[in-house]
């Protein structure tokens, strides 16, 4: 009897709850769209119990054919929750840990990273492993334009990438890829095509109308087809030509997703322990924002496990409130509308307002009555190595990331600012960092950059060409004679400019580029980056030489190496040139031997000219380095080394005077030339400003 009124008084809370907000809701469904256009179903679960569930629109427009209980919408990355929950439940028989490397599995995968890459890693998104639609964006291929793209196409782009965008764990950025790669584990696994896997676990579920894409081409009964309009009113109808499957194109009914929707609410009663542990975080998990497919954060400041999907015209939102056990699920073939906006317009219309008292760090109130002047121009650096660009534009302060984001800060004292779209955001200066600070109690550190500024020597050392053999392509960097770096690419036409933040970082249009240096400082590298395939590495392919020019106002000056006529001695160059290249004055140093130039670093008395000699020193071929005046005029000359090979390529300014980089020889026998072995290992000497060896340290072996 007892459970009889229990019941009772359930059905009737709920019956109240949808009859006071059910026409609320109706306007706001009949608001986004006309009943001729592509449609939009929304279903509402609280409790336990479906209270609204509403189609409206049509599924495919040529025969103006309805929404319906029958129809079937693809909910894009909302899918990644059951790929997740196949994984999830193969952990809980013990068919795989989620601490499991996924190279167990797919061992051609990433075979030189050292690091585990966990399952949980790519769970999460926090494995490294770039997302496939930016990879194929970087070769210029649209990914949903390649007709038959199934999952092996995916790891076999995958399997051409030798590193990870960062280290497992490190950082989170969402990657597509991982999805498909779970899927593949778990076909290896069960010993059964993902697809009928699947369509077995959904079975299961009770979820019969529930499938991913098997071909692309394939019918599937009652298929909503996506549509947009482009912006010109005309609809048009997005093609379906891929086939992948675990990251998206899942095709399911509304009722199948509420069905799920109810299980959830209910797992708890149910003591289902695969839907309990679901909506958690990962055991052992570097973030707790992202889980099983599910994101984990707040939803209109409540607490919410919660996921959006989208591609071409099909879009999705489904948000579980927690504390409210309400489920709200929107899925559309209309690209023109957002279920995410939609979804939170309800989520207001059927939830209190929350009035949450600020939260925020108590760092952020320290700083209100600072005095000093802060610096706030510049350049700074988060935790994952992002630039950011504090700009001064027409009078007014930005923050800048990238080609398109800026956001205007709108001040509040001398070192504290709010974001011109949220007041509540603040972002305040500190001497070598900014922090911005949220009213959740939120804190993000942004470093201020020490790399300095780009010199022309700097620009001079980027000309050149690029190549990924993993994408097959590569780009090729040009300097013109205004100084402006341009980059084309050998999979588009054109070229682009490039913007240059300082030595180390270059943005072309959305295309972040980031410098690498070996010890002489010589660019070796860049990684490219683009949106979320980060950090692609393109090693330089010509001009890959140390720095023997300085460019100055009036021209440059320039370091060389002259042989002589018979071949036994060689001389170092020194010249002074017009800007056109004609030489305006030169000086020459050396001995009776081979002496030989590598580069040149500017000081503010003069030159510092870095490279070896066997007319001086202690052995075969040792360090040389030359201090001159800014006339060319020597003031001292050094050299460094032992009895075999020393080298000098490239210097910095240090505070006590200069560090030279350069190669040591070490050999186990100074006589028998024929059975002894050398080693040759990277060796910094540090010096003071007239030439004095300080210290010198061996790295490790070139």
């Amino acid at each position: 009897m007892k459970k009889r009124i229990a019941l009772a008084a359930l059905f009737i809370s709920v019956s109240l709850f949808a009859q006071n907000k059910i026409q609320i809701i109706d306007s706001i469904v009949n608001s986004k769209i006309e009943d001729n256009d592509p449609g939009l179903m929304i279903g509402i679960v609280k409790d336990g119990t479906i209270i609204y569930e509403k189609y409206r629109g049509l599924a495919y427009l040529p025969y103006q054919m309805k929404m319906d209980q029958k129809t079937k919408s693809n909910i894009a990355s909302i899918a990644k929750q059951y790929t997740a929950l196949m994984i999830l439940d193969l952990a809980l028989k013990d068919q795989v840990s989620l601490e499991d490397d996924i190279r167990t599995y797919l061992p051609t995968l990433y075979k030189k990273v050292e690091e585990k890459i966990k399952i949980r890693h790519v769970l999460n998104h926090t494995s490294g492993i770039r997302d496939y639609v930016e990879l194929m964006s970087l070769q210029n291929k649209v990914w949903w334009k390649q007709v038959g793209l199934k999952n092996d196409d995916i790891i076999d782009l995958l399997e051409k990438q030798e590193d990870l965008a960062f280290k497992p764990g490190s950082q989170y950025t969402y990657s597509n890829s991982g999805y498909n790669i779970l899927a593949e584990i778990i076909e290896r696994v069960s010993g059964q095509k993902f697809t009928d896997y699947s369509k077995q676990f959904f079975r299961d579920l009770g979820m019969k109308e529930t499938l991913f894409i098997e071909r692309y081409a394939g019918v599937i009964p009652y298929r909503a087809e996506p549509y947009a309009d482009w912006g010109d009113g005309v609809w048009l109808q997005t093609p379906t030509v891929t086939k992948t499957a675990g990251e998206g194109f899942l095709y399911t009914t509304l009722k199948d997703q509420l069905l799920f929707e109810q299980a959830i609410q209910n797992a708890n009663q149910d003591n289902n322990i695969l839907l309990i542990k679901s909506q958690q975080s990962i055991l052992n998990s570097e973030i707790k924002t992202y889980g099983f497919g599910l994101e984990l954060d707040n939803f209109l400041d409540r607490k919410a496990v919660h996921h959006s999907g989208a591609t071409g015209g099909y879009n999705s939102q489904m948000v579980r409130f927690l504390d409210e056990k309400l489920t709200i699920f929107a899925m559309s073939n209309n690209g023109n509308i957002s279920t995410n906006m939609i979804t939170k317009e309800i989520a207001r219309a059927l939830l209190p307002e929350i009035k949450q008292n600020d939260q925020y760090n108590s760092r952020l109130f320290e700083t209100i009555g600072s005095t000093k002047e802060p610096q706030i121009l510049g350049q700074y650096h988060s935790k994952s190595g992002y630039l950011t660009r504090i700009v001064k534009e027409e009078g007014k302060t930005y923050f800048r990331q990238g080609q398109n984001l800026r956001i205007e800060l709108i001040p509040e004292a001398k070192n504290k600012f709010h974001l011109d779209y949220d007041s509540k955001s603040k972002l305040v200066f500190y001497d070598r960092e900014m922090a911005l600070f949220e009213p959740s109690g939120e804190i993000f550190i942004y470093k201020r950059s020490s790399t300095p500024p780009a010199s022309y020597a700097d620009l001079e050392a980027l000309v050149g060409s690029y190549e990924s053999s993993e994408l097959d392509m590569s780009f090729e960097l040009r300097l013109t004679e205004e100084n402006k770096l341009l980059v084309s690419s050998s999979n588009r036409k054109g070229e682009l400019d490039v913007e240059v933040f300082n030595r180390n970082e270059l943005l072309a249009s959305n295309f972040i580029m980031k410098v690498q240096r070996d010890q002489f400082d010589r660019v070796t590298d860049i990684l490219l980056s683009l949106g979320r395939a980060k950090n692609n590495r393109f090693k330089k392919k010509t001009n890959l030489k140390f720095q023997p020019k300085i460019k100055t106002e009036d021209g440059s000056i320039q370091v060389t190496t002259i042989g002589s006529r018979n071949g036994d001695a060689s001389d170092i160059l020194l010249t002074k040139n017009y800007p056109n290249g004609n030489e305006i004055w030169s000086k020459q140093f050396g001995g009776n031997s081979y002496d030989k130039a590598s580069s040149i670093l500017a000081t503010e008395d003069g030159y510092l000219i870095i490279g070896s000699t066997s007319s001086y020193g202690n052995g075969n071929y040792d360090m040389f380095v030359i201090k001159t005046d800014k006339k060319g005029k020597k003031l001292w000359q050094n050299t460094y080394g032992n009895f075999y090979n020393e080298y000098g390529y490239s210097a910095d300014k240090t505070d006590s005077g200069y560090l030279i980089k350069g190669t040591i020889q070490n050999c186990t026998s100074n006589t028998d030339v024929f059975n002894r072995t050398c080693t040759t290992n990277v060796w910094f000497v540090s010096i003071d400003e007239n030439g004095k060896e300080l210290s010198n340290q061996i790295l490790e072996q070139t």
